[in-house]
């Protein structure tokens, strides 16, 4: 086979994310908030965790926590016993406790709206600022990043717009950033999604895959 062009490959890669935009709609969380603060709290705890089970959590969380200042002022105890069941609870209590605290000693009581603001908080690397950033404060752009969680990772090498031995999540998102135009840097959300319902990391359902015939290495 020929090796693919720069050119070939943008081209294919805009198919391949307007076809699942079709498919799955709108970019989107499923992470459940209502501000920038509680998609902070729950992209933090969804390290390691399934985001069916963060939602679970987050309800009480938010129920006994309304504002950043309580966060702040939170008991650790407290806190990490309701957030336990995301697992890695005693690093994810202190990282959202100490990272209220700074919103409230550093900006005013209000999460900080740029990449470097967000990533100077505890535990918030560029990864979540990203999802914070894209899908709670300027979900029209322009973005700072993509997201590369685990199921973009696979579908960018499984799909061929990265070499499929490519591993480093930073390497990844570069070249992403290179073959899609800034206003599509929010294309983690819609294959976050696809990942989940069809391209599955053990068991790729390829006969329902709407981009079956973009994807060179088929149930690979």
């Amino acid at each position: 086979m020929a090796r693919e062009t720069k050119k070939a490959l943008m081209q294919r890669a805009g198919k391949i994310l307007q076809a699942l935009r079709d498919e799955y709609g709108p970019p989107h969380t499923a992470l459940r908030h209502r501000d920038p603060w509680q998609l902070l709290v729950a992209t933090i705890l969804s390290a390691q965790c399934t985001d069916v089970r963060v939602n679970e959590v987050t309800p009480a969380l938010f129920d006994k926590y309304p504002t950043i200042a309580d966060f702040a002022e939170a008991d650790p105890g407290e806190l990490e016993q309701i957030v336990r069941p995301t697992g890695f609870f005693h690093n994810k209590a202190k990282a959202i406790r100490v990272s209220a605290q700074q919103i409230v000693a550093d900006f005013d009581g209000k999460v900080p709206e740029t990449m470097d603001e967000l990533t100077s908080l505890r535990g918030v690397a560029r990864k979540t600022a990203s999802v914070v950033l894209q899908a709670a404060i300027k979900p029209e752009g322009p973005h700072d990043g993509v997201v590369v969680d685990t199921h973009v990772q696979r579908l960018a090498r499984r799909m061929g717009l990265v070499p499929s031995t490519w591993k480093n999540a930073d390497k990844i998102e570069r070249r992403l950033m290179e073959i899609y135009s800034r206003d599509d840097w929010d294309l983690s959300f819609t294959f976050i999604e696809h990942g989940r319902a069809v391209c599955d990391a053990r068991k790729p359902l390829c006969d329902e895959c709407v981009v079956y015939g973009l994807c060179p290495r088929r149930g690979v």
